[in-house]
């Protein structure tokens, strides 16, 4: 029997996988073994089937275990090591990334999903992309058929010149190469940045798809921890003096999962730190033009010599067209540029029109106020009801679709996003926004997906429990 500890940060799903990783790796239990039934095992351990389902699926889908119709899982033949060269891709320290997005994206019309990172379709520009498909379609041009450029589309280059003007930041197309979204972004940076053992700065919590990807690239990502004005400078400077970054990669503003934006004060100092120890701090402002006001962005003050700014319209516009950018310093676009070409070729220049159509027509702006409206009410809506069930909301936020919350009379968060899969209910526990998934007790809610009454039903029932 496995010794498992609810009262341990660790969850119960990942202690289990570790133990029965080190039973196999140790060849105390031999490939080919039957593993005990899911039902045998929770009852035997005291832990829910959920639990053991993800569990043992995890397993699987790190070749530790596999599954046979009507039987059972079974231990997996180990593989025999052989002399090969070590790999600067490694998947296997990924695998838990992995598994959330697979199980996330699928099936999401059965589950109501408050921790979803995207807005409902019926938010989105449907009709104004109908509309410009159907305009594109006129056009003539071999785009339809063709590789696109390898920098992207130059009219939305242009136009996205005349953006970052906008919010102060000087550059011209050179500068700017588009990008399959956001983390496409991030991949390209860190395939040319990053190398197996280096270490890089994150924020604690973020953007886990990001901690993913760096670990699959070997490297050691760092926490910076978050406060209610951005990173915490003391810290970040202790960190840097510690593991010696080359590169930090922040969520500048209405940060993911907190809703925080950094203040000015902030951003100086993170300027500053970046000059004195020689780093490239990678800005990432998906969720930028969500806030109504005037923000802080590090590109501003720095004006692309330091920083490397990514964005997207995945969260605005549409997740399917995929189409984001970065831009900075032209020695580094151009690099990064390459680096593009070598890895996929270009971009979709079919998706970078149909952009480049929908933000010059006027629907854009007219979508972007809509939002922001929307948002606010499910904002203040969500707020007020989790509070009233006793939830402590971290800030309130000056725009966007996240809150971060927690409840003070319950502390295993992944007890109760187990009990709430089972209800068909998907949280996002506060762990999976950590670098390790290091113990947290808050929650990161998506406003946009809190109108179902079944999500207060259910955390109302488990304030009773």
């Amino acid at each position: 029997m496995l010794s498992l500890d609810s009262h341990d940060s660790l969850p119960l799903i990942q202690q289990i996988v570790t133990a029965v990783k080190k039973l196999i790796d140790d060849r105390a239990i031999r490939p080919g073994a039957r593993m005990p039934s899911i039902r045998s095992f929770a009852q035997s351990h005291g832990v829910s089937r959920f639990t053991v389902v993800q569990a043992y699926d995890k397993l699987v889908a790190m070749g530790y275990l596999h599954s046979r119709q009507g039987s059972g899982f079974y231990v997996s033949p180990r593989p025999v090591p052989r002399d090969l060269p070590d790999s600067s891709y490694r998947l296997d320290s990924a695998i838990d990334v992995v598994w959330l997005l697979r199980n996330a994206l699928k099936d999401r019309s059965s589950k109501t999903m408050p921790g979803a990172w995207w807005l409902p379709a019926s938010w989105m520009v449907e009709t104004g992309i109908k509309k410009s498909l159907r305009m594109l379609s006129l056009k003539d041009g071999e785009f339809l058929t063709a590789y696109g450029t390898p920098a992207g589309y130059l009219p939305l280059r242009n136009l996205l010149q005349r953006k970052l003007s906008g919010i102060g930041v000087v550059a011209d197309t050179s500068q700017i190469v588009l990008t399959s979204g956001v983390t496409h972004a991030m991949d390209l940076v860190t395939r040319y940045f990053v190398r197996p053992g280096d270490a890089v700065l994150v924020d604690d919590p973020g953007y886990f798809i990001l901690f993913g990807g760096l670990k699959s690239f070997g490297a050691r990502i760092v926490g910076v921890p978050w406060n209610q004005d951005g990173p915490d400078t003391d810290a970040m400077e202790a960190l840097i003096q510690e593991y010696h970054p080359r590169i930090f990669f922040t969520n500048t503003v209405l940060h993911n999962p907190t809703g925080v934006s950094i203040s000015l004060p902030v951003a100086h100092r993170m300027l500053q730190l970046a000059e004195k120890y020689d780093m490239i701090l990678v800005e990432d402002d998906i969720y930028g033009d969500f806030h109504s006001g005037t923000a802080t962005r590090l590109a501003t003050l720095d004006q692309l010599k330091r920083v490397i700014y990514v964005s997207s319209f995945s969260k605005s516009v549409s997740a399917s067209l995929r189409v984001g950018y970065f831009a900075c310093n032209r020695e580094t676009a151009e690099s990064l540029c390459d680096v593009k070409l070598l890895t996929g070729l270009t971009t979709s220049e079919v998706s970078e029109q149909l952009i480049y159509q929908l933000l010059t027509d006027g629907h854009y702006r007219k979508h972007l106020d809509k939002l922001r409206a929307k948002l606010l009410a499910a904002r203040q809506t969500t707020i007020t009801r989790l509070e009233a069930l006793g939830f402590t909301v971290y800030c309130e936020p000056e725009g966007g679709m996240f809150i971060w919350a927690k409840r003070d009379d319950q502390d295993n968060t992944a007890e109760l996003t187990s009990l709430a899969a089972k209800e068909g209910i998907m949280l996002a526990p506060g762990n999976m926004f950590r670098p390790h998934h290091e113990y947290s007790p808050w929650y990161r809610f998506n406003v946009a997906h809190c109108g179902d009454e079944t999500i207060y039903d259910f955390l109302r029932h488990s304030v009773s429990k």
